[in-house]
C-alpha cells in the first residue's frame, strides 16, 4: 500500500501547511489574482517545494480558485501558503476590481428598452 492519497499526494494538505488550518492574512479571495516576484528579492529564503510548485504557476498572473485546481489542492491549503509567500515578498496581489452596478443597470435598460421597440 502507498502512502498515498486518493489523488496521489505524499504529503497530505495538513502538512503543507505546517498543521495550520486558517490563512494569517484576509487578502485572499477566490479572484484574487497571484503574480510570482521576479527576480524574488534578495533577502527571501529558498521556498519549500510546495512553495516552488505556486510560484511556477503564478509566472503570468492567476487566480486563487484556478491555482487550486491547477494544483489540485483545497482553496483553503492554497490561500495559507500564499500567506506565506506574499509575508516573504514572494508574491504581489491585485484583488478583484469593483464593479459598478449603476452603470450596468443604466446599460441593461437601454438594452431592454431598445429590445422592445423591436
Amino acid at each position: 500500500m502507498g502512502g498515498g492519497d486518493t489523488a496521489g499526494r505524499l504529503v497530505r494538505p495538513f502538512a503543507l501547511t505546517g498543521g495550520r488550518t486558517r490563512p494569517s492574512r484576509a487578502d485572499f479571495t477566490l479572484i484574487t489574482t497571484v503574480t510570482a516576484v521576479d527576480p524574488p528579492p534578495t533577502w527571501a529564503t529558498r521556498p519549500q517545494p510546495e512553495h516552488q510548485r505556486i510560484l511556477r504557476r503564478c509566472a503570468e498572473p492567476i487566480a486563487v480558485a484556478e491555482l487550486a485546481a491547477l494544483l489540485d489542492l483545497p482553496v483553503s491549503v492554497i490561500v495559507i501558503m500564499l500567506c506565506d509567500l506574499l509575508e516573504a515578498g514572494r508574491i504581489t496581489l491585485r484583488p478583484p476590481t469593483p464593479v459598478s452596478r449603476n452603470k450596468d443597470l443604466d446599460l441593461l435598460q437601454k438594452v431592454r428598452d431598445g429590445l422592445g421597440r423591436l
